[in-house]
């Protein structure tokens, strides 16, 4: 028995213990191999994975968002995957309601909710449970930013949230131009700090990663990224852009799409739009590995005790 599984183990016997419910979580940067092991961990907990992801809730986003096979989803029952078109928008509050819904009908069904992903504000508001502010999105002030990008850029957007609520600015990184506009968004039409509140937690929680060293992580990122090239990253771009979606959508600001729109626009050549691709996943994973080091609660596992429970390494999300 690895040392993860025998920490699960008593893990689910104290909780036969208390009425608390369980809930796994599996977080860590791009490529370090969630996927892998939350497959592993549903088939070995009887469970099923509710993905934290912001940019698989899209339908037809498949290569830029390294979205679980369907083999893999017929393996294991995935939620929160293909669940809005890309002209749609998708909400911290959103995923939240969404989320919640898949774990209590999981649950019902006497399984393990497994929260499989990346994107640390997402599981945050799960697992803390969060009292979002419900602000649908308003074109107007959508409208009033994207000017404001376009005169100054991220930086001026940035210093905009400093100015309005420096505290939320301090969670979110500048480089990070959709969160900081919705944080925005949200302050300017609410008239108030963004401030989501922490209620009782609902369940009992279980988090985990891989451990990789920097190194190897930048050469697993590496890899994965030329996979997707390789699988036909560039032309699922360019199919969603013919079926005549917007490359101001939302969906686009995500890795693996914003990249090439240089190229389109004949403003970088093609290589140099896939360097970028490359450098840009590797600062995401970077920033997501400081945002995960912060938290305590968190169980590392081994490269090695990673490679023994799945088995062979394959470069996942």
């Amino acid at each position: 028995m690895t040392d993860l599984y025998h920490h699960l183990q008593l893990f689910f016997k104290e909780l036969k213990k208390t009425s608390e419910k369980p809930l796994l979580v599996v977080c860590g940067p791009t490529a370090s191999g969630k996927t892998a092991l939350s497959l592993q961990l549903a088939e070995d907990f009887n469970g099923e994975i509710i993905s934290a992801d912001s940019a698989q809730v899209y339908r037809k986003l498949d290569i830029g968002s390294d979205k679980v096979s369907p083999v893999d989803r017929q393996r294991v029952k995935h939620h929160l995957i293909d669940v809005r078109e890309p002209d749609q928008t998708f909400t911290m509050a959103d995923f939240k309601r969404e989320a919640t819904h898949a774990i209590q009908a999981i649950q019902h069904k006497g399984k393990v909710p497994i929260l499989c992903g990346g994107t640390g504000l997402y599981i945050s508001a799960v697992v803390d449970n969060y009292d979002l502010p419900e602000a649908p999105p308003d074109p107007k002030i959508r409208a009033a930013l994207e000017q404001e990008y376009q005169k100054g850029g991220k930086e001026k957007l940035y210093e905009m949230l400093l100015e309005l609520d420096p505290v939320a600015a301090s969670k979110i990184h500048p480089n990070n131009v959709r969160y900081v506009a919705r944080a925005l968004e949200i302050i300017l039409k609410t008239g108030q700090p963004l401030r989501p509140q922490k209620a009782n937690p609902l369940y009992s929680v279980f988090k985990m990663a891989v451990d990789w060293p920097r190194e190897i992580l930048y050469d697993r990122v590496n890899h994965r990224v030329d996979e997707q090239i390789q699988k036909g990253l560039f032309n699922e771009l360019k199919t969603l852009l013919a079926e005549g979606y917007s490359e101001d959508l939302q969906c686009f600001s995500a890795l693996g799409y914003k990249e090439y729109f240089p190229y389109l626009r004949g403003e970088k050549s093609l290589e140099a739009c896939k360097e970028e691709l490359k450098q840009n996943t590797r600062n995401f994973a970077k920033r997501q590995l400081t945002w995960f080091r912060r938290e305590e609660d968190i169980y590392w596992i081994s490269p090695e005790e990673f490679l023994t429970l799945t088995t062979r390494d394959r470069i996942t999300s």
